[in-house]
C-alpha cells in the first residue's frame, strides 16, 4: 500500500506542475528560455512540505537536462540553468543555488550552499564598461559522487568524488577524490578516512 500511495502522489504532483511547466514553455518562446526556467524555478522553490519536494523533482524531472527520480530539492532552492544535472539519491538542502552543475550520485548538500555556473562569469578588467555589459562565460561544475558539502560554502570548481567541503568554504580550484577541504579559499587538509568523523571545522 505504502508503494501504491507513493506512486499516486508522485502522479498527482505531476499533474499538479503542469501548469507551471506550461507557462515556462509559453514564455521561452519570447524571452532567453533559461531565464524563464530560472522564474519558473524561483516559483516551484516555494512549495513547502513533503508535496513540495515531490512536486519539484517532477518539475526537475520535465525540465532539466538530467533529474533522477530518487533525489530531493528542498524548500527555497533554486536553479538557474536548464542544463543541470541531477544524479541518483541527491539531496539539497534548502535555499541552495544551483547554476550549470553536474550532481553525481549520493551528492549531499546542506543548507545556503550556492554551486554556481564556474568563477568567470562576470567579467570585469574594462573600467570604461558596467561589469553588467561585460558578459562572461558560464562553464559546469560537476560535484562527484558521494560528496558532502557543509553549510553556506561557494563552490565554483569541481569538487572530486567522496569529498568533504566544511561549512562557509569557497571552492575556487578543482579538489581532488577524497579531499577534506576548508576555508576561503578551500585548501585540502586531510583525506577520507584519515580523520575522525565531525572534525571538518579543526
Amino acid at each position: 500500500m505504502k508503494g501504491i500511495g507513493k506512486l499516486g502522489l508522485i502522479a498527482i504532483c505531476r499533474l499538479l506542475v503542469l501548469p507551471t511547466w506550461i507557462a515556462y514553455r509559453l514564455e521561452a518562446l519570447f524571452v532567453d528560455p533559461d531565464k524563464a526556467f530560472h522564474g519558473a524555478s524561483q516559483a516551484m522553490s516555494l512549495w513547502p512540505g513533503l508535496l513540495g519536494e515531490y512536486a519539484r523533482r517532477e518539475f526537475y524531472r520535465l525540465t532539466l537536462e538530467a533529474c533522477s527520480d530518487d533525489c530531493c530539492l528542498s524548500f527555497g532552492t533554486i536553479l538557474s540553468k536548464r542544463g543541470a544535472r541531477i544524479g541518483r539519491r541527491v539531496y539539497v538542502g534548502t535555499r541552495c543555488t544551483l547554476g550549470l552543475v553536474t550532481l553525481e550520485d549520493d551528492v549531499l548538500l546542506a543548507s545556503n550552499v550556492d554551486v554556481l555556473s564556474g568563477g568567470a562569469q562576470h567579467r570585469f578588467d574594462d573600467l570604461d564598461t558596467p561589469v553588467r555589459e561585460q558578459g562572461g562565460t558560464f562553464t559546469r561544475v560537476t560535484v562527484g559522487a558521494d560528496t558532502w558539502i557543509g553549510n553556506h560554502a561557494v563552490v565554483l570548481a569541481d569538487v572530486g568524488r567522496r569529498c568533504v567541503i566544511g561549512s562557509g568554504a569557497v571552492v575556487t580550484k578543482p579538489v581532488p577524490d577524497e579531499s577534506i577541504a576548508v576555508g576561503m579559499p578551500a585548501r585540502p587538509v586531510g583525506r577520507r578516512g584519515e580523520r575522525t568523523p565531525g572534525k571538518v571545522g579543526e
